[in-house]
């Protein structure tokens, strides 16, 4: 809520755009949502490209922290602003085979530079540092442990939620741009950052991520048929088969927990193919022992030989897992099972069950985890194998004390939370080597960050940033009317393989049609746009109150405006931004052009930062 004698500086523009400030890299998630809803689908693919390297990847398999904090969600539900991002990148990304020409027609033209940077980590964080330097004149040398670049983006992310060929399309556009990559070397086997720095490296930013898993000190966690999250999809992600049994339970509460127990599924279905029906070919760049038919697996299912369930210390709203997360394990017959702690793993020489405690809660009084248990409930749950996803954390195995690197508290890399840098100087980390385990979108935002500072250290100036001059494609003046029935459209729901089909599907979630992303994109409320008064012209004839449809528009007095302090008896406009749906109405009527649209785009000077501008 605001009031009119106010003035609407920067930070009063961020907080009314909840999805842009939601988001680690600043996508203007509505300017793109209203050009698909103009039927714009160029202008909003380079409005979702501007910010993030990995548009394709992000329309898939991204945590959508602006959907959270949609105002739309208010409502009803929030846009399907991620959904939407697939849409336009199917049309216009590295799918169509045309996304790098929208990136380049943005791009200023940069000298080449001739100091070195090394990059070590070809995850999100490491190749998108390595996507900004190169727009900045450099040619990053990206050094990756494994033999593929991606990360935990093809190490970790289901191929059933990522198709490969897209994941490799956008790594491959962003090495086209003059990025070096070398596989096969690991940082504290192949090289070190004293190495790097005596072959006459200016700067490295460490994105290694977290790839070692928590130990969990409980009896039996050496018997044959333990795995941990991260051993376990490595293995399936490279495409190596791994022997599971029939009966598998997932230990932990998280996105991690609920990947590992979609995948055990289709691993352990893949095995009860019959040995006369044939494997299937490569579907969209996938391996074929990733994408098997499983018909006769589902029927073995039905019958009992299939099962895969998880063992979470949380009840259902308690789990960190996203709830559509749960629910799409659940329409694949994945059992989670509630309030319930492991004490020790059961066996001779292999995994033959689980021994658990009830658990009586999870956090203290303070909401800090701190699990409680209940003696004397004991229940054994007989299983084939058990995968541990309780968590990852950095391997810093690697540091020497010669590096200058200090170590947090908390066991990862200690950086200056807003360059990136650590207390060695020319050494920047990011990604969860740094922060711990977090969202994709998270490490492509440290990544950028990270690459602004080094060139900043290096070049000692602010680096140019790329712009699509938003305020000539998009201006504020063409901003749609919402329909008529605006407020009573449902969230369009986004399109799915059926559950009868899951397990041997290459890719579960399907695009919207045109007319979906249409329909769905007119939902928005606009929130880049914002009423604005001009006081000294306002007569308070109180029309804008007369004509808004969400009765948002208030005249009051102003001595029932607490904080608000006049030495006159007055009145005041207040506008409540939180219920406007942006219909412009209010503009129209008013008869002195007191109010107006105005709206913000993005700053030339800085990769994650806003500018206020007029409309």
């Amino acid at each position: 809520m605001r009031f009119a004698a106010i003035d609407a500086g920067a930070g009063w523009f961020d907080e009314n755009v909840p999805c842009t400030r939601a988001c680690p890299v600043l996508t203007n998630a509505g300017r793109y949502v209203a050009a698909i809803a103009a039927g714009d689908d160029d202008l909003a693919y380079r409005i979702a490209r501007l910010p993030n390297p990995f548009p394709s990847i992000c329309g898939r398999v991204c945590a959508a922290p602006c959907e959270a904090a949609c105002r739309r969600g208010t409502i009803d539900e929030p846009i399907a602003i991620r959904a939407l991002k697939r849409f336009v990148c199917e049309r216009h990304g590295v799918e169509s085979g045309s996304g790098d020409r929208a990136w380049a027609d943005a791009l200023p033209a940069a000298s080449p530079r001739g100091e070195r940077v090394a990059i070590v980590g070809a995850g999100p964080a490491g190749l998108a540092c390595a996507h900004d330097l190169a727009t900045y004149g450099y040619r990053p040398i990206v050094f990756e442990a494994q033999d593929r670049p991606g990360g935990m983006m093809v190490l970790g992310i289901p191929s059933y939620r990522l198709r490969r060929d897209v994941l490799q399309d956008e790594i491959r556009a962003i090495l086209d741009m003059g990025v070096e990559l070398r596989t096969g070397m690991r940082l504290g086997r192949d090289f070190s950052l004293s190495s790097l720095k005596d072959e006459g490296f200016a700067a490295v930013f460490v994105g290694v991520g977290a790839m070692r898993a928590r130990d969990l000190a409980i009896p039996g966690v050496e018997l044959d048929g333990v795995l941990t999250a991260v051993d376990f999809l490595l293995n399936a992600n490279l495409g190596y088969r791994v022997n599971l049994g029939d009966d598998v339970l997932v230990v932990g509460g998280g996105n991690v927990a609920l990947d590992v127990a979609r995948t055990a599924l289709r691993e352990i279905a893949a095995g009860h193919r019959p040995s006369e029906e044939p494997a299937q070919p490569a579907v969209n760049g996938v391996e074929a022992a990733a994408t098997q038919t499983l018909d006769v697996a589902r029927v073995a299912k039905r019958m009992g030989a299939l099962r895969v369930r998880v063992v979470a210390l949380e009840n259902r709203q308690e789990m960190p897992a996203h709830e559509y997360e749960i629910e799409e394990a659940e329409v694949e017959g994945i059992q989670i099972m509630h309030r319930l702690g492991p004490k020790a793993i059961l066996g001779d020489a292999r995994v033959e069950g689980l021994q658990t405690l009830d658990v009586s809660s999870v956090f203290d009084p303070d909401g800090r985890f701190n699990p409680r248990f209940v003696e004397g409930t004991e229940q054994t749950i007989g299983c084939d194998s058990v995968i541990l996803a309780i968590g990852q954390t950095p391997d810093l195995s690697w540091l020497a004390p010669s590096d200058g690197v200090e170590v947090s508290p908390r066991g990862t890399i200690a950086i200056d939370r807003e360059t990136l840098a650590t207390s060695a100087g020319w050494v920047y980390a990011g990604g969860d080597v740094a922060f711990g385990p977090r969202n994709l979108i998270d490490a492509i935002a440290d990544g950028r960050r990270a690459a602004a500072s080094i060139h900043r250290q290096i070049a000692g100036e602010e680096p140019a940033r790329p712009s699509l001059g938003l305020r000539k494609l998009l201006p504020i003046a063409s901003v749609n009317r919402p329909r008529e029935d605006y407020t009573a459209l449902q969230r369009v729901t986004i399109p799915s393989e059926p559950s009868e089909r899951r397990i041997g599907s290459a890719e579960i979630e399907h695009g919207y049609t045109e007319e979906q992303a249409r329909t769905e994109a007119s939902r928005c409320l606009q929130c880049f746009l914002n009423i604005v008064l001009e006081p000294s012209i306002c007569i308070l004839c109180g029309g804008c109150v007369d004509i808004c449809p969400e009765k948002c528009i208030r005249i009051l007095p102003a001595e029932d405006i607490e904080g608000l302090d006049l030495d006159h008896p007055s009145s005041v406009l207040v506008i409540q931004e939180e219920r406007c749906i942006r219909c412009a109405l209010c503009v129209d009527r008013c008869p002195t052009n007191a109010l107006s649209l105005d709206g913000w785009s993005e700053a030339s000077s800085s990769p994650i930062a806003l500018e206020p501008v007029g409309a």
